[in-house]
């Protein structure tokens, strides 16, 4: 019975993602066709770091996170999981739990994982069965409040072994393209939407300090980097601060969202976003 249900836990995933496959549609921009995910994964065989950038409550998206993720395992063995929904002071429990030290109660409560932990249990859980190493890649909420509150050079008063946990200071804000997208966003250009904008620089660049630093110590290992999608499309945030400090990495993006012309998508007014887009059907019910 238990080989009965490891069997049926690997297949599931595959027979969902058949399932669900008229709802969303992958497209190759450089290519200008749309693609497969076997056709996706094999387009990935010269790519260091792939950036999924999703929106957190997309089902469909976590969906094919999974399926990527495990398709990219396996035609690449050496491949590692980034995640932004971790953060860098957790490394030591998310290790824990990975080598089956820790109960999942005790990985969910001290890992502190997102409400909407269920839809990235799946990846975690292939991880853990296929010994992956998972990357807590984000910055922790009590730096980004600070951040929030103070600016960056708040930062530069924490104790040595907080440090540790930080991206070299001081952090450089990105400008230009990824500002003006900002404040668009956000519709203003205060000082309090400016140190909101340092700590999204904050976040950008603890992650991208992180798929580095693992990246420097497990030579020619693929990452799949997870984050909402503003951290990466455009190529901007985390994605161009990682460019900027590892510009020998070869880098791919995916943008991931749900679009009402789902069926019929213009994909020339997404094009910009990535490498690939991923578009998804907005009917689908949402994670939370």
């Amino acid at each position: 019975m238990k080989h009965l249900l490891i069997i049926i836990c690997t297949c599931l995933p595959l027979f969902i993602v058949a399932q669900t496959s008229h709802q969303y549609k992958i497209y190759d921009v450089k290519n200008q066709k749309v693609i497969s995910v076997n056709e996706l994964i094999k387009d990935l065989n010269k790519t260091d770091v792939l950036f999924f950038g999703e929106e957190h409550n997309d089902s469909l998206g976590h969906i094919l996170e999974l399926e990527i993720f495990k398709q990219m395992h396996i035609a690449y063995p050496k491949t590692a999981l980034s995640m932004e929904m971790f953060h860098t002071d957790v490394q030591p429990v998310i290790n824990e739990y990975l080598g089956n030290y820790i109960s999942e109660k005790n990985f969910i409560k001290e890992a502190r994982a997102w409400n909407n932990y269920n839809d990235y249990k799946p990846l975690i859980e292939y991880a853990k069965a296929n010994k992956i190493d998972v990357i807590g890649a984000n910055g922790a909420a009590r730096y980004s409040n600070m951040v929030s509150k103070q600016g960056l050079n708040a930062l530069n008063t924490l104790p040595k072994e907080s440090k540790s946990f930080l991206p070299p200071l001081p952090i450089d804000t990105a400008t230009g393209a990824y500002y003006n997208k900002f404040t668009k966003e956000l519709g203003s250009h205060n000082m309090g939407t400016m140190k909101i904008y340092q700590t999204q620089n904050f976040w950008d660049a603890t992650m991208a300090w992180s798929i580095a630093r693992y990246i420097k110590k497990h030579k020619h290992t693929k990452i799949i980097q997870l984050n909402g999608r503003f951290h990466s499309d455009e190529k901007l945030g985390t994605l161009a601060k990682l460019k900027s400090i590892s510009k020998r990495l070869t880098i791919s993006s995916i943008s991931c969202f749900p679009s009402a012309d789902y069926n019929n998508p213009e994909w020339e007014k997404h094009k910009h976003l990535g490498d690939y887009i991923i578009i998804t059907n907005p009917g689908v019910k949402k994670s939370f």
